[in-house]
Order: C-alpha cells, then structure tokens, then sequence
C-alpha cells in the first residue's frame, strides 16, 4: 500500500524546465556592437605592430585611402544584401563603365561628364533591379551574366582599349581643364590629411545610413529582406522597391569607379575586378546576412574600416600579397562565422 503511494506521489511531481533561458553575455555583446569591437581588437593589435605610430596622421590617411572607393561602392550594396538578394556580381563593371562613360565624354565638361559616369550606374542599377524585381531572376546568376555581357559590350566598344582622360580631351583649354580636374579628385586633400574620396565616402554613408533607417522604403525594404510574399501580400510595390535600391547600389559603384578612374589616371574594364567580394566582405562583416532582413549602414562602414585596418596591420608586419591574401581569407571566415554563431544564440538567425 505504501509503495502505491510513494508511486503516486512521484507521478505527480512536477517536471522541472531544465532548458537553458539565459542568454550567453558575450553573444548579447557581440550583436550589439557588432563589428566595431573587432575594429577595437585591431587598432589594439595595430598599435603594437606599429611601436605606438598607427594613430600617426599619416597611417589613419593610408587607411581611409585604402577604403574609400570599398566604402563608397559598400554604402550602395548594403541595400541589396538586406533586400534578400544577396550581392551584385555586376559590380566590378558597374565600376567600370561609370570611368570609361565619364572619361569619354570628359570634352562636355567635368560636371556633365561626372553626370553620365553616374547615370551610367544607374542605367545598370535599372535593368538589374527591373529583371531581378519583375521577373524575380536569380541575383547571383542574373548579374553575373549580365557582367560578362556588359564586359563583352565594353571590349566591343573601345576595342579592348584603356581610356585617359588627357588623350581623350580635345587640345582646348576647356577640355584639358576638365580632364585635370578630373584626375585631382583623387589627389585632393582637406586639411592636408584627410582625402576628398574619404569625405564622400562618409557622406554617401550618412546618406545611406539616412534611406534605410529613417524612411519607409527602408522599413519595406527590410520586410522584402525578411519574407518576401508576406512583403507582397502586405501591400508592398516589391518591383518599385527592389528597382530602387538597385539604382542607388549602381549609382554608388559607379562613383566608386569614377574615383577609380581618377585614381589610376584611366579607365578600363579591368578597373573594378574584385570589389564585388571585397565589399560584399564588408557588408558582411557588418552584420548583414546574406538571406536578407538584417544588417545596417553603422555596421557596414565598421566592416569597412575592419578590413581597412586589417590591411594597415599586414603591411606593418611586412607580408606579401599572396600571405595577404590568406591572413585576410582566414580572418575574414572567423569573423563571418563569428557573427552568425552570436545571431543563432540571441534566436535571430
């Protein structure tokens, strides 16, 4: 009789929750701030390799250099990750034709040949976003298809050709004006240390800092990002949205080439072969996530300024491109991987 008691008493003992609720502290440090903790590790680490001169005014205008055209083609890129399209890899083109349209019609004028560079961009940025919104095309193999034919148009055009902006120019004082003004953009400095192509970096990124978090193409943007068909059911233009943050991602690459261009004093296909992973890295290192929906333009310029920093560090420590390459590679997958172990323990990955 006892022992049916006892059985019944340890029947009705409550089960206890042995689930873990708490969530890890160093995950809840990480997510919220982000990649700038790893830009904290690194200037720690820069200080060292560099004997207390990496704050010297000239490493910090190596650095910005080293990032400005990144930086800029990043501030445009961050749309389409957090769209849920991944990445353009028409980029490296985008950048392209933006320097050889400017560079071309450089006899109308600095300002109107700037102006075509960039509508150039945006021509781009148009059919991308009309194929990829309207017809809901791959992105990956959509733009990388559409690269290799932009680049195929390109070698048609100019026959394979490099472009300058001197020899292009009509022997008028107006012209080789223009043409000059055109290579010191990238040579311009305020304030002696601080570059014109790092202040309209910072500027394109409050810009884009301003679209995505303070509008509501932003705020319908991330609800694209997150699920598509509950954005469309919503009541969502989702091909007007996507359309548009395709035109400012090209309008961003193609400044980036223009400034490219200027910067190496021609202007080639080749000009912009590797930025569509170099910023995508950026964006990613940000926090953004490849399938869309989370990810903000404070987070991008810290990746920006990570892989910036990185650089500077490997060159104090005397590594060659191909070690580079690696330490970059490596650095780059941890931080990555990093970032999406810390979003799966707060729930959000």
């Amino acid at each position: 009789m006892s022992e049916q008691i006892n059985k019944n008493s340890n029947t009705n003992t409550p089960k206890v929750d042995t689930r873990k609720t708490e969530i890890n502290k160093f995950s809840l440090i990480f997510n919220k701030l982000g990649i700038y903790v790893v830009v904290v590790a690194l200037i720690i680490i820069g200080l060292i390799v560099s004997k207390g001169t990496f704050f010297a005014a000239s490493n910090i205008q190596s650095i910005l250099e080293a990032v400005a055209l990144i930086g800029m083609v990043s501030s445009g890129l961050i749309f389409i990750t957090y769209s849920g399209n991944m990445t353009d890899m028409s980029i490296p083109l985008t950048m392209a034709v933006g320097g050889m349209m400017a560079v071309q019609t450089i006899n109308f004028g600095f300002p109107v040949a700037i102006l075509i560079g960039i509508l150039s961009g945006a021509l781009i940025g148009l059919v991308n976003g009309f194929m990829i919104g309207k017809f809901r095309a791959n992105p990956i193999i959509w733009t990388w298809g559409f690269n290799l034919l932009l680049s195929g148009i390109v070698r048609v055009i100019w026959e394979g050709k490099q472009l300058y902006a001197d020899k292009v120019a009509k022997d008028t004082e107006f012209a080789q004006n223009a043409a000059n003004t055109f290579f010191s953009i990238a040579r311009t400095y305020i304030g002696k240390y601080i570059s014109l192509m790092a202040i309209v970096m910072i500027v394109m990124m409050v810009i884009a800092w301003f679209i995505h978090s303070k509008t509501k193409f932003g705020q319908k943007l991330k609800l694209i990002g997150t699920n598509y068909e509950v954005a469309k059911f919503s009541g969502i233009n989702c091909t007007k949205t996507l359309v548009t943050a395709y035109i400012i991602n090209g309008v961003c690459a193609s400044i980036g080439g223009i400034f490219f261009a200027a910067l190496r004093k021609t202007a080639s296909y080749e000009n912009g072969t590797g930025y569509d992973f170099s910023c995508l890295t950026a964006v990613l290192l940000g926090g953004c996530l490849l399938n869309g929906g989370k990810g903000s333009v404070v987070g991008t310029f810290g990746g920006v300024l990570a892989y910036g920093i990185l650089n500077n560090i490997l060159s104090w420590i005397g590594l060659g491109t191909y070690e580079k390459y690696l330490v970059q590679g490596l650095v780059f997958l941890f931080i990555v991987w990093l970032n999406t172990y810390s979003n799966r323990k707060l729930g959000r990955a």
